[in-house]
């Protein structure tokens, strides 16, 4: 079954069975691998992108909750090559270790900023709950606040 959905702004037509994990389908059938996957049941965040402009867990979505949608990945956040502040913020803040959670922590960061312009720390650490296993929660919410203050 061909699933129509627009993937980054552009429209794609995706042959899947329609229960399986959004997560799969743009991996898989799309190409783009910027969206990890890390624990399969929506609690380490490694999987999040924006559908229809809010950040959700996509390892737990069926494709075809996306039909008809826009959807977001790591890789649409960044226009014509030029970064994002928070994504520049990232970069400024050293925010990387591993990396494997940082696609997701941004999607996740990028909504909460689209919410609340100036968040607190409070406001980030209910809207930041993806895992990091290195333990980059303080500069994930330094690039958060420098991105605010700008």
């Amino acid at each position: 079954m061909a699933i129509k959905l627009t993937v980054n702004g552009t429209p794609q037509s995706i042959d899947v069975d329609p229960n399986t994990p959004l997560l799969w389908a743009i991996r898989e059938q799309v190409g783009l691998t910027g969206t990890k996957y890390g624990c399969g049941v929506a609690q380490c965040g490694s999987c999040t992108v924006m559908l229809e402009g809010q950040a959700i867990r996509s390892c737990v979505i069926p494709v075809s909750a996306a039909a008809g949608k826009s959807v977001t990945t790591i890789e649409g956040l960044a226009k014509d090559g030029k970064l994002t502040k928070l994504q520049q913020a990232w970069i400024d803040h050293q925010v990387p270790q591993c990396g494997f959670c940082q696609s997701g922590m941004l999607m996740a960061a990028t909504d909460l900023l689209a919410k609340k312009p100036k968040p607190t720390d409070a406001d980030i650490d209910a809207a930041i709950t993806n895992i990091c296993r290195c333990g980059s929660f303080q500069e994930v919410r330094a690039a958060i606040h420098s991105v605010a203050k700008a």
